[in-house]
Parts: C-alpha cells; sequence; structure tokens
C-alpha cells in the first residue's frame, strides 16, 4: 500500500490523528469531490435532471458493492444507513406472535431496541445465545436452540460497536442454513474493515453503513439481499413506488430485485460518494486493508498492555479493529475531551450502547479507539503516549 498516497488523498490527516474510524472515518478527496460535484450540478441544473442524466454512473454503485460482498448486483440496495438497512430487512420478516428470535449479547444497542418494540406491539420473544468464556457465541448452543425454539430469525452482529470480538459468522451461517430460519447480519463494523463475503456467510440479509471502514459519507447505508429472501417474496413493510409497481386498486407488484427495499427519494449525492467510496477501497483491495489494519491494533494493543491503570477490554479468539479500554478514576467526558485537546479523535461507549455486555464486565463506560488502514506507527504511539501521560 502507498501510505503516503492514501495520506494526500485524506485531507484530515494533516489537522488530526483520527482515532474514531468505527465512528466515521475521513473521507478520501474523492469521495467528498464526488459528493460536493453532484450537488453542484443539482443547484445549477435540477434534481431530477441531473439524476437522470448521472443515472448509469449512478447505478455503478451496485456492480461495485456486488464485488465487495462477492454477490450479483441485484442482491444490493442503497439506504440511508447500517440501522435503516438492518430495519427494513427486520420489517420484511412475518414475524407472528410467540416468534423467536435469537441473537446474543453483543448485538448492536439499536437492535436490541427493536426486537423490544416487536415483544411489545407483535409479541415476539427474543432468547439470547450463550457465549463462549472467549466472547464468540457458543456455537453447539446456537444450534441447540434453533431445534428447540425453531425460531423465525437469528440474528449475529459481525463486529460489536463495544468491543473488539468478531464474531464466526461463517460458522454460524453454516448453522443456520441447515434449518428453515432466516439469518440477519449486522456488518456496520466489519464492512471495509475485514473481509464480508455473502456467499461463504449463507446471510439472508447484510445491511451495513458507509461512514465508517468503507470511508463513505454520513447518511449513506448498503443493504444485502439473498437470492433466498427475494425468492420468498420478502419485502419491507412499507415499500414504495420505487420498490414496487400499483397494478391494480388493491394490487401491487414488488420489484424482482433488491431495490424492493429503496425508496423512491434516494440522496443521489450520498449515493455517488457511496460509490467513490466502493472503488478506492476495492481498488486497494480489502484482504491488504485487513492486514494493515492488523499491524496497527496488534501495536496499539501491545503498548497499551502494562501501562499502569489501563484495562483493556477486548475478548474474541479473532479481534478487530475496534480497540476497547477503561482508565481508572476517569470519567467519560473528561477522557474524551482530554484527548480532543491533543488533536486524537477517540470516542467513548457508555453501558447503554452495550448494557449486557458492560454489566458482566463491570463498567459504566469504556474508551473506544479504532485506527484504520491510513493511520500511522507514528500516530499510534502519539497516541499512546498520551494515554501514560494522562495515567501518570
Amino acid at each position: 500500500m502507498d501510505l503516503k498516497k492514501i495520506r494526500n488523498d485524506t485531507v484530515g490527516t494533516q489537522s488530526v490523528i483520527h482515532l474514531n474510524n468505527a465512528g466515521a472515518s475521513l473521507m478520501p478527496s474523492v469521495v467528498a469531490d464526488a459528493i460536493r460535484t453532484y450537488i453542484d450540478e443539482e443547484e445549477r441544473q435540477g434534481g431530477y435532471e441531473t439524476a437522470e442524466r448521472r443515472m448509469e454512473e449512478l447505478n455503478e454503485y451496485y456492480a461495485y458493492a456486488a464485488r465487495l460482498l462477492n454477490c450479483q448486483p441485484r442482491n444490493t440496495a442503497f439506504t440511508t444507513n447500517a440501522t435503516d438497512s438492518y430495519n427494513r430487512a427486520l420489517s420484511s420478516v412475518p414475524f407472528k406472535p410467540n416468534d423467536v428470535v435469537l441473537l446474543t449479547a453483543n448485538d448492536y444497542p439499536s437492535n436490541f431496541i427493536a426486537f423490544m418494540s416487536l415483544e411489545k406491539r407483535m409479541g415476539i420473544k427474543t432468547v439470547l445465545v450463550r457465549n463462549e468464556d472467549t466472547g464468540e457465541i457458543n456455537l453447539d448452543d446456537l444450534e441447540e436452540k434453533i431445534r428447540r425454539h425453531t425460531p423465525a430469525l437469528v440474528s449475529v452482529t459481525h463486529v460489536p460497536t463495544s468491543s473488539g470480538l468478531v464474531q464466526p459468522v461463517e460458522k454460524v451461517g453454516d448453522i443456520v442454513a441447515q434449518y428453515d430460519t432466516l439469518y440477519l447480519l449486522d456488518a456496520c463494523q466489519s464492512l471495509g474493515q475485514i473481509p464480508v463475503d455473502a456467499a461463504t456467510t449463507k446471510a439472508d440479509f447484510i445491511s451495513g453503513t458507509f461512514r465508517k471502514f468503507l470511508r463513505g459519507p454520513r447518511g449513506a447505508g448498503l443493504l444485502y439481499v439473498s437470492d433466498k429472501a427475494l425468492n420468498k417474496g420478502l419485502e419491507p413493510l412499507f415499500p414504495d413506488l420505487h420498490g414496487a409497481k400499483w397494478t391494480d386498486d388493491h394490487q401491487y407488484q414488488a420489484r424482482a430485485d433488491a431495490r424492493r427495499f429503496e425508496d423512491w427519494e434516494t440522496a443521489y449525492a450520498l449515493m455517488m460518494g457511496g460509490k467513490e467510496a466502493l472503488g478506492y477501497l476495492l481498488s486497494l483491495g480489502v484482504e491488504a486493508v485487513a492486514a494493515r489494519n492488523v499491524e496497527l491494533t496488534t501495536r496499539l494493543r501491545t503498548k497499551l498492555t502494562g501501562i499502569p491503570h489501563i484495562r483493556l477490554l477486548d475478548r474474541g479468539r479473532k479481534q478487530s479493529s475496534i480497540v476497547t479500554f477503561s482508565l481508572e478514576d476517569a470519567s467519560e467526558k473528561a477522557t474524551k475531551a482530554y484527548f480532543a485537546g491533543k488533536g486524537i479523535n477517540i470516542s467513548t461507549t457508555p453501558k447503554s450502547y452495550a448494557m449486557l455486555d458492560y454489566k458482566e464486565k463491570g463498567i459504566e463506560w469504556a474508551a473506544r479507539v479504532s485506527p484504520h488502514y491510513y493511520n500511522t506507527e507514528d500516530e499510534i504511539d502519539r497516541f499512546v503516549e498520551a494515554v501514560k501521560a494522562m495515567m501518570d
């Protein structure tokens, strides 16, 4: 990887050490320029007219998304964010009262809230699959609970927002595929950081966002829908005239492809930015990005180990580019402000973002540091020195 060129492509690296890529990465200039150019055309030419003129280029988004996920363009859709993608997929599941959903203690907090709402409104039941001592989902318990409960859905978050854990999503898919249930994979934190292959995960739905490790804009999301889900006729609860065609007084026909999950009104400027973000990543190679991320996070975890009053919190046989730790006698607000004052962007996650996980770990909040391939070893070292100075 040509790190010098990558950093030249990333204007923000000139002014800040950005270690909050699990929140929102710094966009490459090509992404921001594509958005600005598109909005400028809308300003001068009109929104509908610009979309019509640029539609062939916009449609490249689906081909790029398919390359990322190892699927066909018909299986990909554009949404507004990861939760939007997840909820559109979730809304297509024909739940009945007392239907069971299996999920893990490490699922994304918004997902838990969505299921609580379904419990209240539709009378479904959520059942947690046990974790291994190392943090991952217990695959034996997963299969046992599938056999016992015959769930309508299995939901797994690939990389939890509050932990460095990476779930064995391919092994989950191997198990779920043997039964008559649906598999919803939240890849919000994994897309752009590590490879996500729709074929090997065997997921029926994969949700993701652009603002994180894909290095795209906020307000843009990605959804994968399997041929199995499409052929079963699964569709969002509220399709519109883009996702379906009105065919008779009381009848409509959903689109044949995953775009049935989209809306007519789309932020095409952000879609153009998302396309460029995908193209930028694909030009580098996801495997190369993942290898670079391992180098950076290994360096970070190694240097944090042994610093007095620091407790590393990450679990998992395989760990991601999200590094979490607690700081003895430090407040969440003051910690974030301290690093911001040194020109270092990090994030913190409160207990409400990971209720079950943080209860088990006995913490109220954690610092979350998430390097990405464009960061340098020197930036990692400067962050570690700042941690040491804070804890002295």
